[in-house]
């Protein structure tokens, strides 16, 4: 696992470790962590003054509530994410959820509901169209370079991850090693309640270099009236839209309209602007200088949805 971001705090007057673990991590009893953190410059952890600086992992550990709604429709849930604190002088106030695609050990081996309600699925996907029930989670495509759609799509994260930090974008990182363990529906459950926008990241089956697109929302009554769909689904697609013009600003080329309908966990669930980005297929360049430019080009289409 890579070493967690590291920030720093510069104390405050009457401020203590409980109270800054409390303001930088929102738990009080992390002052433990503060303190071994920082047991080079502080003797006594009840002794602290102001203008000192300590250094802070910048992120905080979130684990799933099994209280949230919906949350009885995950079968996988036992992992945890991360909350990246961004330290850029501007700030944005919003913190986005990135999600790697795939990458849940056992995950092709049970089953969740495709909508909250119970109904049908739409369109055939990695799922026929007609069924109730979906792969929790499932494996994803091969790369033409053998490497797994899980390994291209964490190595897009990280490159991500750090374009948004250094923007000002708080990040949620669903997944940060080759298997955590949680399901499409806890992914998007966490998104929606620790997030303001979740992106899951993902490459196409396809072996022509398309183009990047999004999966957005099926234009169908009854699915549009389904709660939370009807909430949501608006900003579903112009997150989506968002970001494929981030994308074009940098060069990438777009499948056709950049759209494809499809009805995913990811929108079904989600209460929060949420979208499955295909950052292109089995043949695109998935390495250091393409990635630089997608995550440009994701930051680029939030500024835009944010604005």
């Amino acid at each position: 696992m890579p070493e967690p971001f590291l920030t720093t705090y510069t104390v405050q007057q009457g401020d203590s470790l409980s109270a800054i673990a409390d303001k930088m991590y929102g738990d009080r009893s992390a002052w433990r962590k503060l303190y071994k953190l920082n047991r080079d410059t502080i003797r006594d952890p009840h002794l602290i003054h102001a203008g000192q600086i300590l250094k802070l992992k910048a992120y905080r550990e979130i684990t799933f509530d099994m209280s949230w709604d919906y949350a009885g429709n995950s079968a996988i849930h036992d992992g945890t994410v991360r909350l990246y604190r961004s330290d850029a002088k501007s700030r944005r106030n919003k913190t986005v959820c990135v999600n790697a695609g795939h990458g849940t050990e056992g995950g092709t081996d049970v089953k969740t509901l495709c909508h909250p309600d119970g109904s049908p699925k739409l369109v055939t996907g990695s799922t026929a169209a007609g069924a109730t029930y979906a792969t929790a989670i499932s494996k994803g495509v091969t790369m033409a370079t053998g490497e797994s759609e899980a390994a291209a799509t964490l190595r897009a994260a990280y490159f991500v991850r750090e374009e948004l930090l250094k923007s000002g974008y708080d990040v949620l990182m669903i997944r940060e090693t080759d298997d955590v363990q949680l399901d499409n529906v806890a992914r998007t459950l966490i998104a929606s309640h620790c997030a303001d926008a979740h992106i899951a990241l993902h490459y196409d089956s396809t072996t022509n270099d398309k183009g990047a697109f999004f999966c957005s929302v099926p234009n169908d009554e009854s699915y549009k009236n389904m709660e939370p769909v009807r909430s949501w689904w608006q900003l579903h697609d112009m997150l989506g839209r968002c970001l494929i013009m981030g994308l074009e600003g940098e060069g990438f080329s777009k499948w056709n309209s950049g759209e494809l309908e499809m009805d995913l966990t990811q929108t079904s669930y989600s209460t929060v602007p949420s979208v499955d980005l295909e950052i292109g297929d089995t043949v695109s360049d998935h390495f250091d200088a393409a990635l630089t430019g997608v995550a440009r080009g994701i930051r680029a289409g939030l500024d835009l949805f944010f604005t």
